[in-house]
């Protein structure tokens, strides 16, 4: 397929650097498409249409200003949404409109939307209370003029003037640029700076209503009315203008027209449609209800940039696609599904599902309907002319026609087609359901001879040569030699492939008299000598960048015609070498009958082309800009909360930024292309977002959501129905980003950064140098706690020796104390041995002694007593066994402040580890005094029974 593009390209230039010229057809009808008000969500009546320079169509309805752009449809209602009854497109782009007590201008804003402007505003009120409807407008010499009934509203440089109507105008025309209006007592009116005057003698025509007035030339004028017909203005006359149409017009009313190309004339009808005459007033073409439309009151024509008619009608739209060089003849002529056709004493034959139709080839093709052939009411597979006689292959048998009759039946089996014999002058092979018979012709017409024998399979596709009969059915081919006596096959040969390299065979056609075999587009002939197949390469190279075919057929021209994929195209013969034709064809891709590939070319301007729904006529001299380069346009650019229209703005419009939040977009593609628009399709790419285009669609709208930030560009391209490929429309745009992703934003956080490494670089220095002196304050604390450390192992070191010398000096002490204890214990001992010694001496009877012995005695008890009184012995005993110990009575009475003397001493000799005997001794009492003595001290202290005293006396 892209092959097929590549090479139509090369014929699109080619057609596209001649200058076009509009043809209508009188064979057949043009393409009519209807749009129906449910489709434009309109009114009915239709009253007037404009085109703007992008090509979309602009329809004055009864609820306003349509517009078309090919894709959708748009509504744009006046202020008081009355009904628009005319409008007018300047050079500008403003489509001015008129209505009921309203008229004004479309303009389009800077965003595209069209925006209505009332000039009516302008009108002074006071003066003229009601407009009344706004009829015509016209552009003019710098001047926009809207005339009502009553007057005319002049706008010129921005101030409104107002000419009124001699009594009532009715409407108004620019002919050969100058502007007329037909008044209804002064007949038509020139108007000129300001000024109207009177045409000579048309005053004739106030009686009637002019709905159109068209050059014919410099000289003539065609006046159109509504009731009296066609008149032309010449040297100051008016004169009917006594023609076929003006026949059609007087009978069924008209409402003006329009002039296709200088050449044509299209007249509006109330009663039957439309016809379109040439300048001679002969009717070419003639659509009504039954051809096509579907209302036969056509309110207004146009002729839009490609020569296309539109017609406004009393209840719809329609579109006519003159500039095709196709034509149709279909249910409106009575015939259907065609499998042949043939011209043969001036009728043209077409063989159908329903039988044999014909209709005069020699006169004009108003005539609605084709003739049934009487007798061939069936199936008809083929209608040839054979030795100058009619022979259908029906499905009743082989039929003779004459006269527009089966004139006999030849014979009664059903066939397919006849071909001739080669080497047998006069016999002719016919294929039929049961194989194949043999026909003579002879003095009354063709002849059945005989069944052929030995052979019962048939389809429509064989050929003859000299030698053979070649039968493709299915994909295969039968090679079958008859015998001389043609009653019998003597040799049947199933093939199924001609080459190791390409299976299945795809047609059998006999070309320039010689018989081809076609597999995957590579062609192959067959030589009898050597019994073998081979290729021809200069005719496979034709079929090279095309596509693979499935039949092929030439025509009376040595054209070759190509059937692919259902659809058609042709090698058309220049000189010795073929030109590839396709794009024209692709109206009817879906159209053509299966198997049965129809071409009738009588000439290069009428070639009749089979159809599933009829007959296509098609003029291959009929160069037409139908096959002109289309554009495409993004119609509109959407995004939540604003809608940018660009399918009306004559200018690009840049620099389109969307908030971020509004990151959802919406397109609508549009192309100016009317004929074909089911086959219209689109491509896209948004660039940077899509990677590649799009596939073909025929949707016409695309959606993105949730878009990053950044700039984006939409292409769009269209591609029409002949397959020709516009140039990508753009549209440049930017989303903004976030605020937190915005070039200020990060601005801001660039400049945190910065301010963020700086206080975190400050941060850092500061806390290494707080490290730094915490590390130094921490070394010095470890060195103050591993010299304190130091000090305390000294220190402790001091106090163990100190404690050892403590424990040294108490043993010492204890040692001492014990010495002194066992001393003090001696002395004590002494003393008493010495008061027992003076008891003894007291006892003694001095008297009785001698005096000296008495004086001796005297004196030793003397010095006793002496000793005993004068030892200070225990008294310093004492003294220093508290001054031993004063810490521990310190504590002791400070713990226990009731604690008296004798039981602090008692403490003492209990913690000096002294035994009970000794503490008596020392405290002169009895052992039995001590235990008392303990047991209060134990009462007082409040220990328990179970609780050592000398070892609670040792941890105080």
């Amino acid at each position: 397929m892209q092959l097929i593009k590549s090479y139509f390209i090369i014929t699109f230039f080619t057609l596209f650097s001649i200058t076009f010229f509009g043809q209508v057809k009188s064979i057949g009808l043009p393409d009519v498409r209807n749009y129906k008000r449910n489709e434009y969500k309109g009114g009915t009546q239709n009253w007037n249409i404009g085109q703007d320079k992008n090509g979309n169509l602009y329809f004055a309805n009864n609820n306003g200003l349509f517009q078309f752009d090919g894709s959708s449809w748009r509504k744009y209602p006046l202020p008081n949404h009355t009904s628009v009854r005319c409008l007018k497109i300047d050079d500008s782009g403003k489509i001015f409109v008129g209505g009921y007590n309203e008229f004004g201008y479309f303009k389009t804003n800077n965003k595209g939307k069209l925006e209505y402007t009332s000039l009516a505003q302008k009108v002074d009120k006071n003066k003229i209370k009601i407009i009344d409807f706004i009829w015509k407008i016209h552009t003019l010499n710098n001047e926009t003029i809207f005339q009502s009934f009553a007057r005319a509203y002049i706008l010129k440089n921005g101030k409104l003037s107002i000419l009124k109507a001699p009594k009532r105008f009715q409407f108004s025309f620019v002919v050969n640029d100058k502007l007329y209006f037909q008044d209804v007592e002064k007949g038509i009116l020139e108007y000129r700076n300001d000024k109207l005057y009177p045409l000579p003698n048309t005053t004739v025509l106030n009686n009637t209503e002019i709905w159109g007035m068209y050059s014919l030339s410099k000289e003539k004028i065609l006046i159109i009315t509504l009731e009296k017909g066609l008149f032309m203005y010449e040297n100051n006359t008016v004169k009917p203008w006594e023609t076929e149409a003006n026949n059609f017009v007087r009978k069924n009313n008209s409402l003006g027209g329009a002039i296709i190309n200088k050449k044509f004339i299209v007249l509006n009808s109330v009663l039957d449609g439309i016809i379109i005459c040439d300048f001679n007033g002969k009717i070419i073409q003639h659509v009504n209800r039954k051809k096509g439309l579907q209302n036969n009151t056509v309110l207004t024509s146009f002729i839009d940039n490609k020569n296309n008619l539109w017609l406004g009608l009393d209840n719809g739209i329609a579109f006519l696609n003159e500039s095709s060089p196709f034509t149709y003849f279909g249910f409106s002529y009575d015939i259907s599904t065609v499998y042949a056709s043939v011209i043969h004493q001036g009728n043209l034959y077409v063989a159908t599902n329903q039988g044999v139709f014909y209709h005069a080839w020699n006169n004009s093709f108003k005539e609605d309907v084709f003739k049934l052939v009487e007798g061939t009411t069936a199936q008809s597979w083929n209608v040839q002319v054979i030795d100058n006689e009619l022979i259908c292959s029906n499905n009743r048998g082989a039929l003779a026609i004459q006269g527009g009759r089966v004139t006999h039946i030849i014979d009664t089996k059903g066939y397919f087609g006849f071909k001739s014999m080669p080497n047998h002058p006069g016999y002719f092979i016919g294929s039929n359901y049961d194989g194949f018979a043999i026909f003579q012709k002879t003095g009354n017409g063709l002849v059945f001879k005989n069944q052929i024998a030995g052979f019962d399979k048939s389809s429509n596709s064989f050929e003859l040569d000299d030698s053979y009969l070649w039968l493709k059915k299915d994909e295969s081919i039968y090679k079958m030699q008859l015998s001389s006596d043609l009653t019998r096959f003597i040799t049947i040969k199933k093939i199924s492939q001609l080459s190791p390299k390409y299976k299945n065979i795809g047609s059998l056609q006999k070309i320039d008299g010689k018989i081809y075999f076609q597999t995957n587009n590579h062609f192959f002939k067959f030589s009898k000598e050597q019994d073998l197949f081979y290729e021809d390469k200069n005719l496979s190279a034709l079929f090279k960048n095309i596509p693979i075919i499935n039949a092929l057929s030439e025509d009376s021209q040595s054209n070759l015609w190509y059937a692919f994929d259902e659809s058609l195209g042709v090698l058309m013969k220049q000189n010795n070498h073929y030109k590839n034709v396709v794009a024209p064809f692709s109206n009817l891709t879906g159209n053509l009958v299966s198997s049965y590939l129809s071409v009738n070319t009588i000439d290069s301007k009428n070639i009749f082309i089979g159809l599933t729904d009829g007959l296509a006529h098609y003029d291959s001299e009929l160069l037409n800009n139908f096959v002109t380069k289309p554009k495409a346009f993004i119609r509109s650019f959407s995004f939540p909360g604003d809608t940018i229209v660009l399918g009306n703005n004559q200018n690009k419009i840049e620099n389109i930024r969307i908030p971020y939040s509004s990151n959802h977009v919406r397109f609508t593609f549009s192309s100016p292309i009317y004929e074909n628009l089911e086959t219209v399709e689109f491509s896209y790419q948004l660039e940077p977002f899509d990677d590649k285009w799009s596939n073909w669609s025929t949707i016409s709208i695309k959606e993105y959501t949730n878009l990053r930030e950044g700039e984006y560009t939409m292409k769009v391209k269209v591609r029409n129905s002949y397959g020709i490929q516009s140039e990508p429309s753009t549209l440049s745009f930017m989303v903004s980003p976030p605020w937190y992703r915005h070039f200020l934003a990060f601005m801001i956080y660039f400049i945190l950064i910065i301010v963020g490494i700086y206080l975190i670089s400050a941060r850092v220095k500061m806390k290494i140098r707080k490290n730094k002196y915490y590390e130094t304050i921490e070394q010095r604390r470890l060195y103050l706690e591993k010299e304190s450390k130091i000090r305390q192992e000294q220190f402790d070191l001091e106090k163990e020796i100190e404690k050892l010398k403590s424990d040294k000096l108490q043993i010492k002490i204890l040692a001492k104390d014990k010495e002194l204890v066992n001393n003090s214990l001696q002395v004590v001992k002494k003393n008493k041995i010495l008061n027992g010694i003076i008891h003894k001496l007291k006892e003694i009877d001095v008297e009785a002694l001698d005096d000296s012995t008495k004086f001796q005695v005297s004196k030793l008890n003397k010095s006793i007593v002496k000793e005993v009184n004068t030892d200070k012995s225990w008294k310093d005993l004492e003294k220093h066994i508290k001054n031993v110990h004063f810490e521990f009575l310190k504590r002791l009475k400070e713990k226990y402040p009731t604690i008296s003397p004798r039981e602090l001493d008692l403490s003492t000799y209990l913690l000096m580890n002294m035994s009970t005997k000794e503490i008596a001794e020392i405290m002169n009492i009895s052992t039995g005094g001590v235990e008392l003595a303990r047991y209060r001290l134990r009462k007082k202290l409040g220990l328990n029974k179970k609780e050592n005293l000398i070892g609670f006396l040792m941890s105080i």
